[in-house]
């Protein structure tokens, strides 16, 4: 028989019960992302492990009695490769040419962009329209209404410009013949400078307008304030843009299947891959590739996301 003290007691709460509390708000709060989660792991991770396995076992389709495992022969010659070799310097000429010339481009097209003007909204939308564009449509616009040697835009204002000052025999240069990689990567340029612009104009939005003022009254002038207060002030958007830039710019296989179909040495690592791929048949090492570049890719964008992270930090201690 309890005593009355016992049943009149107040029950004392355990200290484990807020933390199940806390545990369950947390899974309650997890549960609806779950199957996007799992979509997401589905989608991108397991044909990713896919191509793991793939790139250290001996697949040829030619040779499909041969199947074993290869260790790591596969990645040996993906770099020791004289075609594999040409094709990543290929890449980074691409890449880094894209990258500066989008950049310099898209912070010029910015600084106009900052300024006050009747029509800006109108100007900004149109500027950003290149980079709205399909890219296979667009390498397709280059190639044909442009570049072409025949009824391209190029050649036909070369024709105006000679015909103007009396010439009947204009020049009509084949620029993809002419200059194949610097054909891709102004092809690439006019798409990605909005890109570029975009990011630009976020940072230029940011500045310190007061701090601007104060140095305009102290009598400086607009070289003196780019040069000390704007340049640095867009230095991490600068990263950010190349940073970006270059891992969707690395893994390009539009431009360069479309205006030159990997020919006169235009041919970049994803599309040395589909070669390797689709024509050589060689799975392994093909995988093999694509899991270097997927590696390269993954340190560009950790130092992007740290970029990233940093600008949110400096714009939440404002």
């Amino acid at each position: 028989m309890t005593s009355v003290a016992e049943e009149t007691s107040p029950q004392v709460e355990t200290p484990q019960r807020p933390a199940r509390t806390a545990r369950s708000i947390a899974w309650a709060r997890r549960a609806p992302l779950m199957p996007a989660l799992i979509f997401m792991i589905i989608v991108t991770q397991l044909p990713f492990v896919a191509t793991l396995v793939i790139s250290f076992m001996d697949w040829n389709a030619y040779y499909p009695a041969e199947i074993g495992f290869a260790g790591v022969d596969n990645f040996k010659r993906v770099f020791t490769d004289v075609n594999m070799r040409d094709a990543v310097l290929t890449t980074i000429w691409l890449t880094a040419g894209v990258v500066l010339i989008s950049l310099l481009l898209g912070l010029g097209i910015a600084l106009l962009l900052d300024r006050k003007f009747r029509g800006r909204g109108a100007v900004r939308t149109m500027m950003i329209a290149p980079f709205l564009v399909v890219p296979v449509a667009a390498a397709l616009l280059w190639k044909h209404a442009l570049y072409n040697p025949e009824y391209g835009l190029f050649n036909g204002a070369i024709t105006w410009v000679w015909k103007l000052f009396g010439s009947d025999n204009p020049p009509q240069p084949d620029w993809i013949s002419n200059m194949p990689l610097w054909a891709v990567i102004f092809a690439l340029v006019w798409q990605w400078t909005p890109f570029m612009m975009l990011i630009l104009l976020a940072g230029l939005q940011g500045r310190p307008l007061d701090v601007i003022e104060a140095a305009r009254i102290d009598g400086a002038n607009g070289w003196q304030i780019f040069r000390s207060m704007t340049l640095p002030h867009l230095r991490q958007y600068l990263e950010l843009g190349a940073l970006l830039g270059s891992i969707y710019i690395v893994q390009n296989f539009d431009a360069v299947f479309t205006i030159t179909s990997g020919g006169l040495g235009t041919a970049n690592l994803p599309y040395t891959i589909y070669q390797i791929f689709y024509q050589a048949h060689d799975y392994g090492r093909a995988s093999a590739a694509a899991v270097i570049v997927v590696l390269g890719t993954i340190i560009i964008a950790t130092f992007a996301l740290r970029t990233v992270s940093s600008l949110f930090k400096q714009e939440a201690n404002r």
